[in-house]
């Protein structure tokens, strides 16, 4: 999934919760929505950085040499200025993109 391309704000925004909540009826079961689905981004995100850094990685393990490494440098920064999980996955449930489905008790 391509994080840069959604159009998701960089900083944090205040949002109306009740509004937020329409479409469940309930603050809370909106609130972990979202929070499900941050988790699955912030995985997704991480297992992703992981693969890419270790494309890059140092072929020894050489305790008295640390380089630094501009490839691994970069893909950080890069990570690091995307926007937050929590972030996206607000703007995805705002935009209708999440499916959800309450259990039957």
């Amino acid at each position: 999934m391509d994080f840069k391309k959604s159009n998701t704000p960089l900083t944090t925004v205040t949002r109306d919760m009740i509004e937020l909540s329409q479409d469940t009826g309930n603050v809370y079961e909106t609130v972990s929505i979202i929070a499900k689905r941050a988790n699955q981004i912030a995985a997704q995100m991480k297992s992703e950085l992981e693969k890419k850094l270790a494309e890059y990685a140092p072929l020894s393990d050489n305790l008295e040499e640390v380089t630094e490494n501009r490839e691994q440098i970069e893909i950080s920064r890069y990570y690091e200025r995307l926007p937050k999980p929590t972030l996206i996955a607000t703007q995805e449930y705002i935009e209708h993109k999440l499916f959800f489905r309450k259990a039957m008790k």
